[in-house]
């Protein structure tokens, strides 16, 4: 049940599974009604209200809804720490955490392992950085290839931590794509790059949109969406 008796309302928590989580509250004046969200790696519950709704009623909405969030914290993978002996997921595959002192302190891909060496205790962010340079590469060649079929400008590129977006496209121009996608199947990483690219033809999902999308993407996009629906919470097993 929702504790908030014993705590100030602006800092609520749930139990859920025998484990206390914050509950983050949110206003949206776009709102018009309350919706619920786990965080994608279960750290915490989010409610989104509109102007005109109650705190307390949020809160009595969360209570309300535990055996659905228990669920869904049910389907988050467990914790996978990065380690020596470990792997990290790249491209959709699992690269073996190859660490010795006598390797370099950058991580490098040798087969189906990454070799690196090092502080072991900064071990993970070094691996984090590798692959967020890794995604820069791959979903630079992904844009140019897009774009280019598309018809449309080179958008920029910038990486995106968002945790329930894989990616965004502004009217500016800049196509915001989540660095964690670099960790999945390929074709899955080029539907979202493709998809944001449709997006700057047809800021909507009309048919329109649909049409340009099936026209620049190169593969099964339902067969994508299903891998991202299944899995996509996967990619936020290991890091922060």
């Amino acid at each position: 049940m929702i504790d908030w008796l014993r705590r100030e309302i602006a800092e609520p928590t749930v139990s859920l599974a025998g484990r206390t989580l914050p509950v983050a509250v949110r206003r949206n004046a776009r709102a018009r009604r309350l919706t619920l969200r786990l965080a994608p790696d279960g750290s915490e519950v989010r409610v989104t209200l509109p102007r005109w709704c109650a705190t307390r009623e949020a809160l009595a909405f969360v209570a309300a809804r535990t055996d659905w969030l228990e669920a869904q914290l049910a389907k988050i993978p467990e914790h996978r720490p990065i380690e020596p002996g470990g792997t990290v997921a790249y491209r959709g595959a699992a690269l073996a955490i190859d660490w010795q002192a006598s390797f370099p302190r950058t991580p490098r891909l040798a087969g189906e392992r990454l070799e690196v060496g090092g502080p072991h205790e900064s071990l993970a962010p070094r691996i984090q950085r590798w692959l967020e340079r890794e995604a820069v590469r791959l979903l630079s060649a992904d844009l140019a290839e897009y774009a280019g079929r598309a018809g449309v400008p080179l958008p920029a590129l910038r990486l995106s931590r968002a945790q329930r977006r894989w990616g965004s496209c502004s009217t500016s121009g800049t196509v915001r794509i989540n660095w964690r996608l670099v960790m999945a199947p390929d074709h899955v990483r080029r539907s979202v790059v493709a998809h944001e690219v449709a997006h700057c033809l047809h800021f909507d999902h009309s048919p329109a949109f649909h049409a340009a999308l099936a026209r620049v993407f190169d593969g099964d996009i339902a067969a994508a969406d299903a891998w991202i629906k299944a899995h996509g919470r996967s990619l936020y097993a290991g890091f922060g």
